[in-house]
C-alpha cells in the first residue's frame, strides 16, 4: 500500500485537506478552522489568555475529531503555506526547499507559546504575539497530534520557484 500525501492548507477562515498523487481519490475536506476565524472568535487579548487558548483548543479538537475518520490511514501531510514555513523555522528546522517539521518540534514550539500566554515576554521566546500566529500553531499542533502524524513536510515555494539557482 502506498502512502497518500495529504495537502494541508490553513487559510484565514477555513482549513482545506486534500489528498494528492496519482493514486489519490479526488476529494477535499473543508474544516471551519482558519487563522483569522480562531483569532477573531476566541482570542480577545494579545497574546491570548490561558482561558482563551483552552476554549480554542476545545473548538479545534472537536472539528478535527469530526473529520479524523475521513483521513486515510498512513497518510503523510505536507503544506506549502508560508505561515507553516515560518512555524518550522521558529521551531528550529534548517531552511531548505523541503522541511520536515516533527510533532515533537511542534509540541516544543507550542510549549514556548504557552509560556508567552502565561506571562513570559514573547521576545524572550522569539515568537510573534499575534493571535493569528497562535491560531496557526494551534491548528497545526492539534491536526498532527490527533491524527497521529509524526511529521509534516513543508515546501518552501519561494525557494523552489522564485530564487534562481546558482550555477557552479
Amino acid at each position: 500500500m502506498s502512502t497518500i500525501a495529504i495537502r494541508l492548507h490553513i487559510g484565514r477562515e477555513e482549513t482545506v485537506i486534500t489528498p494528492m498523487g496519482a493514486n489519490a481519490v479526488e476529494w477535499s475536506l473543508v474544516v471551519d478552522l482558519g487563522t483569522q476565524r480562531i483569532a477573531r472568535d476566541y482570542f480577545h487579548h494579545v497574546p491570548p489568555t490561558p482561558d482563551e487558548m483552552e476554549t480554542a483548543i476545545m473548538v479545534v479538537e472537536d472539528e478535527i475529531a469530526r473529520i479524523r475518520h475521513d483521513i486515510p490511514a498512513g497518510s503523510q501531510p505536507f503544506s506549502d503555506d508560508p505561515q507553516l514555513l515560518n512555524i518550522a523555522l521558529l521551531a528550529g528546522v534548517t531552511p531548505g526547499e523541503s522541511l520536515s517539521l516533527s510533532l515533537v518540534a511542534t509540541e516544543r514550539l507550542f510549549d514556548r507559546l504557552a509560556r508567552v500566554i502565561n506571562g513570559r515576554p514573547a521576545r524572550f521566546e522569539g515568537l510573534p504575539e499575534e493571535g493569528e500566529f497562535a491560531a496557526t500553531l494551534l491548528i497545526l499542533r492539534e491536526f498532527m497530534h490527533h491524527l497521529a502524524f509524526e511529521k509534516i513536510v513543508i515546501n518552501d515555494l519561494h525557494t523552489l520557484f522564485n530564487e534562481p539557482k546558482q550555477l557552479k
